[in-house]
């Protein structure tokens, strides 16, 4: 699996810039962003097949030293939240492999990150301040209509994730 990582997080971060993706299927690839959202630094990952999105609030300095750890847990905390089971998500990171950092996956899936970021933004009433996991506010952005790198038609990230992960049951 691919995390790649936008110019604003590799600044963030004090890192240099990783190496290109090498993976062909964007089903195993994210794009990740760090947004501020009530004065605090927050991880935004967005799939780049389905656009598929979440939030982990308030993410502290140790927390983004081990950025897949940060990932995979919020991968888990929003996919469980939405309904799908601890099995199904597991087997979906299982499957995936190893966790490699990368340059984010391209311009289009760029600017489809940036609309799941003005979701985020339009859906601030369901932040929850208390929690790094919002599963309100995933849910609103991922039940709103939108487009995505990996379908040309309209359609939701939940939806579209849905039929991804159904696929890997069968």
């Amino acid at each position: 699996m691919e995390l790649g990582l936008t110019f604003p997080l590799q600044r963030f971060l004090k890192r240099n810039p990783p190496p290109y993706g090498t993976e062909p299927d964007r089903r195993f690839c994210w794009d990740l962003h760090v947004i501020t959202l009530r004065g605090k630094r927050c991880l935004l990952a967005v799939h780049c097949h389905s656009r598929y999105a979440f939030v982990r609030y308030d993410v502290a300095p140790l927390q983004w030293a081990d950025l897949p750890a940060l990932f995979r847990e919020g991968l888990l905390d929003s996919l469980t939240a939405a309904g799908f089971s601890r099995e199904l998500v597991t087997d979906y990171l299982n499957q995936a492999g190893t966790m490699d950092v990368t340059r984010t996956h391209g311009r289009r899936e760029v600017a489809f990150l940036n609309r799941a970021w003005e979701d985020v933004l339009a859906s601030d009433l369901c932040l929850d301040t208390d929690r790094q996991a919002q599963p309100l506010l995933d849910h609103a952005v991922n039940t709103r209509l939108s487009r995505c790198a990996g379908s040309d038609s309209l359609g939701t990230g939940q939806e579209r994730m849905a039929e991804l992960l159904k696929r890997r049951e069968t």
